[in-house]
């Protein structure tokens, strides 16, 4: 029989849309000790499902993806189960959450601080991630939730400094050291760049800080109640060229998105033009099967990275913006449709 499940430590890594909370992740992971099984949480406020598919699975590393809402109030139930799920059917020795970018903290740690996982684990550091030139938008700083992300963190890491003046980088670290209570550390990060030190270096705790939950977070969790929802979009392919569309509004933000059957391949071109002439505001992410390969596609803040990409299961988009402020999705539809290249054949 084996051994119960004790004081697993466990790290929150959370930021607003497009700071880089996947690469943060993705550097720590290549510190892992080689020893170690680790497991991966992430959340997407999306309906599809795209960060899940930056993660390669292996038997030392362990992803599981939640997307379609929020871990702290639309999913709480769905997290508490799958987490239960996870913990015991894969023993990890450390567990890494990535909440969505809307996610407020507060809700998620008080599921992971709850009786059902009392013992079994013990939350360690919280990291916020920030991109320095959020804060040239007054409204990030009002924001309840972006601000209570960065007040909960035990420590901040600054993101996109490559991209940041040298005045925005002091304003960021001036503005977080005016944050109550003081951050244990403020510490830049270029490309997710984190030492694993910095994480566990401070031993890990079973109290953390207290913030006050959001009003509109409860007013979802209590809506959702404890109903389980199945990942039906995930777990249904669609058919050969025949995408399967979601829409979602919750939080002040709504969500477009797209999935399509592996077989189908698009002329890279043509839909990096299509998604090149999307409102710059908009958060853009997928995966996709093209001419040149499977594809990796990421827009935060007007920057726009493609790398290659080890997911094969189906080709995904994503489009997150400010509820009013997406696209019409039939007209993106059918731009996204002249972008796939005809098929000899269904696979």
């Amino acid at each position: 029989m084996p051994a119960p499940l004790a004081n697993i430590p466990v790290h929150l890594v959370t930021g607003f849309l497009g700071s880089g909370k996947s690469s943060l992740i993705h550097r720590l992971i290549a510190q892992k000790p080689a020893n170690e099984r680790w497991a991966v949480l992430v959340n997407e406020f999306g309906q599809v499902g795209i960060d899940q598919t930056m993660f390669e699975e292996r038997d030392d590393l362990i992803v599981k993806g939640l997307p379609g809402g929020c871990l702290c109030c639309q999913l709480a139930f769905v997290m508490q189960a799958t987490l239960v799920n996870l913990l015991h059917r894969y023993r990890p020795d450390r567990l890494i959450i990535e909440p969505s970018g809307l996610g407020h903290p507060a809700g998620l740690l008080e599921v992971l601080r709850g009786e059902a996982f009392e013992g079994v684990l013990t939350v360690g550091d919280i990291v916020a991630v920030l991109d320095p030139r959020r804060l040239d938008d007054p409204r990030a700083r009002q924001h309840e939730t972006f601000r209570d992300q960065l007040t909960l963190a035990d420590g901040v890491a600054l993101t996109m400094v490559d991209l940041a003046t040298p005045e925005q980088l002091a304003a960021a670290k001036a503005w977080l050291s005016e944050l109550w209570p003081a951050k244990g550390w403020v510490m830049e990060a270029p490309r997710g760049e984190l030492t694993l030190g910095r994480l566990i270096g401070h031993g890990e705790k079973a109290t953390v800080a207290v913030v006050g939950d959001s009003d509109a977070h409860r007013r979802l969790r209590d809506a959702a109640g404890t109903t389980l929802v199945l990942e039906e979009f995930a777990a249904t392919p669609p058919a050969p060229g025949r995408p399967r569309r979601e829409q979602g509004e919750a939080l002040g933000h709504a969500t477009l998105g797209w999935r399509w059957h592996r077989s189908d391949c698009f002329d890279l071109d043509r839909l990096a033009m299509v998604l090149g002439e999307l409102p710059p505001v908009l958060r853009v992410k997928g995966v996709f099967h093209t001419d040149a390969g499977w594809k990796l596609y990421n827009r935060a803040s007007g920057a726009v990275s493609l790398t290659g990409s080890a997911w094969r299961r189906d080709s995904r988009l994503e489009v997150i913006g400010e509820t009013g402020s997406l696209p019409d999705a039939e007209a993106l539809e059918k731009c996204l449709e002249a972008c796939r290249l005809p098929s000899p054949s269904t696979d």
